[in-house]
């Protein structure tokens, strides 16, 4: 497919961290993804579907826009990101098209996982 037929998706999200090895473990660790390092400030991620970056070259700034990461098995996700190190902010709860949770990764960020089961 053409970056055209992507227009008005979302394409790349980025994260100012304090670490880029410690955001590595974590979103390795809590859910799988693959990593691309372009020099010691700068960390591409990707998920198997959408891609994004962790970079050192700025303050950390949590909160902005939430970012929601799809699960098949709610559970085991919450289960995963404490493992991993992160924080549940918001247990799981029901909303009309599934059910979800918000985290608190190692830098402060807020995400949220939401599964349709």
């Amino acid at each position: 497919m053409s970056k055209q037929g992507n227009d008005r998706r979302i394409d790349y999200i980025e994260f100012n961290v304090a670490s880029i090895e410690a955001s590595k473990a974590f979103y390795g660790g809590a859910f799988g993804w693959t990593f691309t390092d372009y020099g010691p400030e700068y960390c591409e991620f990707a998920d198997g579907r959408l891609t994004g970056g962790f970079t050192t070259l700025g303050p950390v700034r949590s909160g902005g826009p939430l970012v929601i990461v799809y699960a098949v098995d709610l559970e085991d996700a919450s289960r995963r990101v404490e493992a991993a190190g992160g924080k549940i902010v918001k247990p799981i709860y029901s909303f009309p098209g599934g059910r979800r949770f918000h985290f608190a990764d190692p830098d402060g960020y807020e995400l949220a996982v939401w599964s349709a089961q």
